[in-house]
């Protein structure tokens, strides 16, 4: 499918671009309007306008769409737009709070998506405190002849999106549905570039466990990895079910031609869910071969400590004993007692520490 395989490209840029809401540009159509935007056969309608009058013009002529991107909309606008396009009072209330999992819901004739977006966060170095995986989320509201889309998070712009999908006309042309499929798209293929950045952490922190050099492991780092791994795999896993009524549901606006590409969405899902499955598997290995090598570093430590104890003694308990201060003890007036003694330390010692060398003790 040359039309997919060109989209899914353009969804990889577009998930890639960095954009700069630290201070958002303020919209004639609203404080947290991105765009409004009339469809028509597929091809974009010229001049933005109101979203009312927007829906007018498309009932109107009773063909196309309206696709509506909002970011981070506040409860007052989005109740306008509730009012405006007939939606669910229950899906409104779900779109003005946070959500821990994705969601896909049908409401009188209208579907409700929440897709949860993952952004892989740089840094030099992972310590105890590094944060990996960054979510956000977009919900989708389609209808007949609208799409809402609410975006919350850094990360997951759909600018880009919405210019790949005007370059191709026909995919666009079979409405709200094509829009839900190449959001649904773009998430997963973010899902798939962040499982690979995180491969490589887990890489490092493995060839840092396994050097040769000693110290290098950090069960903290380790740990912080498979805490933002879980954060990651809460974001992917429950998106499965969704998307399985999604394909084996009669559900609105989704018609057969566009389940099949949701079939392809979820084969993609399921290879992610079982490469992060593996991705925990690792590190769980590989915090138990770090707490071995802690392990084996500590008898190592404790067998040379002893051998050294065991060294000393010698020359302790000979001086203990002709330390006790007797007046009747033997070879206490002998000439040579002195260097006799100390010749029998020096031997007692010497055999110990050549004893315990050989077995690796020292």
């Amino acid at each position: 499918m040359p039309l997919i395989s060109n989209l899914r490209r353009a969804m990889r840029r577009a998930y890639h671009r960095t954009v700069d809401l630290s201070h958002p540009a303020r919209s004639p159509l609203g404080s947290a309007v991105v765009n409004c935007v009339v469809y028509q056969d597929g091809e974009r309608q010229p001049g933005d306008c109101p979203a009312g009058e927007a829906i007018r013009r498309v009932r109107k002529a009773g063909q196309g769409f309206v696709w509506i991107g909002l970011h981070e909309p506040d409860e007052a606008e989005l109740t306008e737009l509730a009012g405006l396009f007939g939606l669910h009072p229950l899906s409104v209330e779900d779109a003005l709070r946070p959500h821990p999992r994705p969601k896909i819901e049908a409401y009188d004739g209208t579907l409700f998506a929440v897709f949860k977006t993952v952004g892989y966060v740089e840094h030099e170095e992972l310590t105890t405190t590094s944060e990996v995986v960054d979510t956000g989320e977009v919900v989708v509201f389609a209808g007949p002849d609208f799409v809402i889309t609410v975006r919350r998070g850094r990360h997951g712009s759909l600018g880009p999106l919405r210019e790949a999908l005007e370059a191709s006309p026909e995919q666009l042309a079979k409405g709200p549905a094509s829009v839900l499929h190449a959001i649904a798209d773009l998430v997963i293929e973010g899902y798939a570039d962040v499982a690979d950045a995180v491969q490589d952490d887990i890489d490092g922190v493995e060839t840092a466990v396994f050097a040769q050099a000693a110290g290098h492991g950090d069960a903290g780092s380790i740990y912080q990895l498979k805490r933002e791994l879980l954060e990651f795999k809460r974001a992917v896993a429950p998106l499965d079910r969704p998307l399985q009524k999604l394909i084996a549901q009669p559900m609105p606006l989704i018609g057969p031609d566009i389940q099949a590409y949701f079939r392809d969405i979820a084969g993609r899902l399921a290879r992610i869910t079982e490469q992060l499955a593996s991705y925990d598997a690792l590190l769980d290995s590989i915090l138990q071969a770090h707490l071995a090598q802690v392990t084996v570093a500590q008898n190592e430590d404790m067998r040379k400590i002893t051998a050294w104890a065991s060294i000393v003694a010698v020359p302790t308990m000979v001086c203990g004993v002709y330390g006790m201060n007797f007046d009747h003890m033997p070879e206490l007036r002998w000439t040579y007692g002195y260097p006799a003694v100390m010749t029998l330390m020096a031997v007692g010692c010497f055999l110990l520490y050549r004893g315990f060398k050989r077995n690796g003790w020292l």
